[in-house]
């Protein structure tokens, strides 16, 4: 087990801004949910762990990821909502939400989608809509602004009942949402782009998520990130976070600038023999590892004398570690 691990809250002071003459690289690795003793009351805590710790405890998604997606200029007090256009698969006895990446839809059918449901929309919200793009809509809160929302990357592959939007201090604006939700399912049930998806075998497109509700001041990033003179990942929320810090972000690592970055990737057991080379070679002092065992930050410092392991046969050649036994350990 590597000697130096931490157990810190999401805002706690990253090491990095102690000891910044260290050659060191971040790692990020998504977290999942830990549903039961962290649930709050009859709902879930909101945001995954990595997202809380990205944006702070109010997880406003939305308009960092409008800052990522658009060239506007985003007010910092407007409270936004995020919509996007889902399908929500049927099951024997509840509805599960599926993921985007697994309904293939293309911009113009997210044009056509949105411009059929803007009237109900923009009545509802009592806003025009910011921005649109393939997978995003954004629109000024309004009188939702208070509404409890998860994101897909949270509700996917689950019974949706559990995620569904909730009031929290002021009522009746979750059952408004689900109005509004219904109006559209019964719209887009009969629209000509669902019909030319069912007889190309693709599901429908057959409801409208709402997530990320916040403002940016609301925004609260981590020292590890803020630290970083560079930022790796495709996630569109770590790109607009890098926008806002006015941070470079690029989706691809090189090997040369490994110095001084923070990362967040679809794969990041790719990257460890790059990364357990330039820290044999002296090319890094430290792998600072960020990840979120039972829903809580864990902190973990990875130097070259922790790439071997202990073994208690002296005169047996040490053996590398892998990727899977530096995140078991």
């Amino acid at each position: 087990m590597p000697p130096k691990i931490r157990e810190m809250t999401a805002n706690a002071t990253s090491p990095q801004n102690a000891e910044s003459t260290l050659r060191r690289f971040t790692l990020m690795l998504s977290g999942e949910d830990v549903l039961g003793d962290q649930d709050i009351g009859d709902q879930p805590l909101k945001g995954l762990p990595h997202e809380r710790f990205l944006l702070g405890d109010l997880v406003p998604i939305a308009p960092i990821l409008l800052v990522g997606q658009s060239k506007q200029e985003v007010n910092p007090h407007l409270e936004i909502a995020c919509l996007q256009p889902v399908h929500l698969h049927a099951t024997r006895d509840h509805l599960i939400l599926m993921n985007q990446n697994q309904v293939d839809l293309t911009e113009t059918e997210s044009s056509q989608l949105l411009k059929a449901a803007l009237p109900f929309i923009e009545e509802d919200f009592q806003n025009s809509v910011l921005f649109h793009n393939q997978y995003y809509w954004f629109i000024p809160a309004g009188p939702f602004a208070s509404l409890a929302t998860y994101s897909i990357d949270q509700a996917y592959g689950r019974n949706i009942d559990w995620w569904m939007p909730r009031d929290t201090h002021e009522g009746g604006l979750a059952k408004r949402w689900r109005k509004l939700q219904n109006e559209v399912q019964m719209l887009w049930h009969i629209d000509p782009t669902n019909e030319e998806r069912e007889q190309r075998g693709l599901p429908s497109i057959n409801s409208l998520w709402i997530s990320g509700i916040g403002k940016l001041n609301d925004v609260h990033a981590p020292e590890a990130i803020k630290q970083s003179q560079q930022i790796y990942g495709e996630h569109p929320m770590l790109t607009g976070l890098a926008k806002y810090l006015s941070i470079p972000c690029s989706p691809t690592i090189k090997a040369d600038t490994l110095v001084g970055a923070f990362a967040w990737l679809n794969q990041p057991e790719s990257i460890w023999p790059q990364v357990k080379k330039a820290l044999a070679d002296k090319q890094l002092d430290e792998l600072f590892i960020i990840d979120f065992p039972n829903g809580k930050v864990r902190e973990r410092i990875i130097t070259q004398k922790d790439l071997l392991k202990k073994s208690w046969a002296f005169w047996k050649k040490a053996e590398p570690l892998t990727w899977h036994e530096i995140i078991s350990s």
